[in-house]
């Protein structure tokens, strides 16, 4: 089997609730830029990454799936998935130019396509592709209620349902200036949800060391599950006299691009729960790497849900660190085999490959360009 041609994608697909928002962005629609690598077997792979739908950056993306990735991958056998990902990764024009960032996500849109088809190849899901097991129970933690843009009456209503629906999980944004705002919406939240049900919090990076010192202080008080992201993303050293400070467990991942980021973090003792995201770090093949790593260190490893699900449900259920996983469902429209959510897990997926094959129509109504 080989490649005979790379096309490129670029979707803005609208986000649930018209807008969100958390401590440092808002959103109306999430970006989807991608690959779907052809074969002369009849096969395609889809891959993609996930942006803020702002076209000037979601462009830069997809021009370096086309104009610098493609031109490699033509003839290979896209079943030599490792060994392309390491011609990728060490073109030196491309590692000239950048070894995070938009080139890291754009190899990340390429491995998963070829990841998908090895697993389409072998006519079985990823997940079983990678040695998983079809009996594995993954739980579901949501997000898509807990935003900062909404009033205490929305997050409390949402929170309700969620658990209503079975969710075990949920995830509040903080960040305002004055933490107190966040500390009163936390406690609003906890007092109107079971005590069982996990109350994860994320700053996504907002503030500083001495300002998430005091307020992680305070989380302790609600039984917060963990405090995502809660100074800036690089500052391994403030995570790690973050962690000796609180009582409440540090999670971050998704903004580190490489495995050596999350090794410093690791032996720094900085993260307890390690979210790798395949979507930037290179792809599945980094992200397998990092995974083993962070079990090396006896932690857990939560998948961000940048792919919106798809790609990490298959990797939370063949990774044996992963036992809890993200759920947002603004891309399940898109799929031929969404994520689906019962009594607060996963079902597993059964087709062949790794969940990220578009739909034509949907390609067609949120396609741009």
């Amino acid at each position: 089997m080989k490649i005979t041609n790379v096309e490129t994608l670029l979707l803005h697909v609208p986000v649930t609730n018209m807008r969100v928002a958390d401590a440092r962005h808002q959103l109306t629609n999430w970006g989807v830029v991608g690959a779907i690598i052809h074969t002369d077997a009849g096969l395609q792979g889809y891959g993609y990454t996930g942006t803020h739908a702002h076209l000037g950056t979601d462009r830069l993306i997809r021009d370096c799936i086309r104009h610098a990735f493609a031109p490699l991958l033509t003839g290979e056998d896209p079943r030599d998935v490792r060994r392309l990902w390491e011609k990728l990764y060490h073109e030196p024009s491309i590692r000239w130019v950048g070894r995070a960032g938009i080139t890291q996500m754009a190899l990340s849109a390429i491995d998963i396509a070829l990841w998908d088809l090895k697993a389409k190849a072998a006519e079985m899901p990823l997940w079983k592709l990678l040695g998983g097991d079809e009996n594995k129970r993954l739980e579901a933690y949501n997000t898509d209620g807990g935003w900062i843009n909404w009033t205490v009456q929305q997050l409390i209503e949402s929170a309700e349902a969620e658990v209503k629906e079975g969710f075990r999980g949920l995830k509040l944004k903080v960040g305002h200036p004055e933490f107190f705002t966040d500390l009163e919406r936390i406690e609003a939240v906890r007092k109107a949800i079971p005590p069982g049900v996990k109350l994860s919090v994320d700053a996504n990076g907002r503030w500083d060391l001495p300002t998430a010192v005091r307020f992680g202080r305070r989380l302790r008080d609600f039984d917060v599950f963990w405090f995502e992201e809660p100074i800036w993303f690089d500052d391994v050293r403030g995570h790690a006299a973050l962690a000796r400070a609180i009582e409440t467990p540090i999670a971050i991942g998704e903004q580190l691009y490489s495995i050596d980021a999350f090794a410093q973090f690791l032996e720094a003792g900085a993260v307890h729960y390690v979210q790798p995201d395949a979507t930037r770090l290179g792809g599945i093949t980094p992200w397998l790497q990092v995974a083993d790593l962070a079990a090396a260190h006896r932690l857990p490893v939560v998948p961000h849900a940048g792919a919106m699900i798809q790609v990490h449900l298959q990797l939370g259920l063949a990774h044996p660190a992963c036992g809890l996983l993200e759920y947002i469902p603004w891309l399940r429209v898109c799929f031929d085999e969404p994520a689906v959510v019962k009594g607060g897990f996963f079902e597993v997926p059964q087709q062949p490959g790794a969940g990220t094959t578009i739909k034509p129509e949907r390609i067609a109504r949120f396609g741009i360009d």
